[in-house]
């Protein structure tokens, strides 16, 4: 089968692998129909992760079952699934409260909690961005769609990944109906924490960023445009709520944030967001954050770490969130949302790509290319 396949930093390749096939009883082979290419794509594709070289991307996959394996009892050969980016096998502890995302099972490094299509550090498993996908635990990790996933798959696509964490963003900080939002960060997932916090209707939703297609993005649902290339956000943040700061703030730029002028400081985002929550603020963190960085430009975040104005923090009595998206426990709810017309988030969606363009996509989704704000791949076209 065509795959794209991570040969090194900035180096992809559209190459024939060995076919994804059903492995164990309960795994299921999926068709891929569409995948996304993801912010924490660039991560590993920027080398600053430790990718192995002949892995396959892609952890935002969508398509059809074409066969099953013989304890499969729910999913059927041709239903149009969604599969969340955690690999989990619904039975282990955490699973069984919820927290898919920290899944017992499916690590094959003991010391760790979780797994992920084509993501490094997250298991041994190949990503979506590929012609076919071997989903394990295939009853459990797919979500069967309506009737209509055929002809909307720019909003279904959305389960897999950013809108539930997205969603869950608006959750860490405990986003209520009339809450006043500030979010970093206008890619992706900041834009999905922007129409979450829309849902939930809170009463002002602020979208900090400096690109200024994503900040057209973000105007368009309703939220109001914080660029920081023409001052202080917290300023402009504090000027918009009469001082006070907003209610809950949400991270979704993670540790390659930069400032103005193009330099990266990790904890940018991080301290801005103390500095742009009231006190006794709530503020949730989904922007990644690896526990090593040795590419990083900041002396300490090589190692992780990073200089968090806790002083403040404590002072103000905030309090913080953190952590990947148990998708599970809000993909379902959220399609429904999309089934009956109460969400589209297919309003960010730039460009839809077969998979043999996928290495320009990259190109142009990493510089930030003007226009390029989140693009689909579609390796089934034909």
């Amino acid at each position: 089968m065509k795959a794209l396949v991570y040969d090194g930093p900035h180096d992809v390749r559209v190459k024939d692998v060995p076919d994804a096939r059903i492995e164990r009883p309960t795994d299921v082979l999926v068709k891929i129909t569409t995948t996304n290419i993801c912010g924490s794509d660039l991560h590993m594709y920027e080398g600053r992760t430790e990718m192995e070289t002949g892995r396959v991307l892609g952890h935002e996959n969508m398509g059809e079952v074409v066969e099953v394996g013989a304890g499969v009892d729910k999913v059927r050969v041709g239903d149009m699934v969604s599969l969340p980016f955690n690999i989990s096998c619904g039975f282990c502890r955490n699973c069984e409260h919820g927290l898919t995302a920290f899944c017992l099972t499916t690590p094959d490094d003991p010391t760790m909690a979780g797994a992920a299509y084509g993501f490094a550090g997250m298991g041994p498993y190949n990503g979506g961005q590929a012609e076919y996908l071997r989903v394990p635990y295939g009853d459990h990790n797919c979500l069967v769609l309506p009737e209509d996933a055929r002809e909307r798959q720019a909003d279904y696509t959305m389960l897999s990944d950013i809108f539930p964490t997205g969603w869950h963003c608006t959750q860490l900080a405990g986003v209520q109906p009339g809450d006043s939002v500030v979010i970093y960060g206008a890619g992706p997932v900041g834009l999905m924490a922007a129409l979450s916090a829309n849902l939930k209707s809170a009463s002002q939703v602020m979208v900090v960023d400096r690109l200024p297609d994503r900040l057209a993005l973000a105007e368009q649902i309703g939220a109001i445009p914080v660029d920081d290339s023409k001052g202080s956000p917290i300023d402009q943040v504090n000027e918009h709520t009469n001082g006070a700061g907003a209610d809950r703030g949400c991270e979704c730029v993670g540790y390659q944030a930069h400032d103005a002028s193009g330099h990266e400081h990790p904890n940018q985002t991080l301290n801005n967001l103390v500095q742009s929550v009231k006190f006794t603020g709530t503020i949730g963190v989904v922007g990644v954050f690896v526990p090593q960085d040795p590419a990083s430009p900041d002396k300490l975040y090589k190692d992780g770490e990073v200089a968090f104005d806790y002083g403040p923090f404590w002072f103000k009595g905030q309090s913080m969130g953190t952590g990947q998206a148990n998708v599970k426990a809000y993909n379902r709810q959220l399609c429904k949302l999309i089934e009956q017309g109460k969400a589209k988030p297919s309003w960010i969606v730039s460009h839809e790509l077969p998979l043999d363009e996928a290495r320009e996509g990259y190109q142009h989704f990493d510089q930030r290319d003007d226009g390029w704000t989140k693009v689909l791949l579609h390796p089934a076209a034909g």
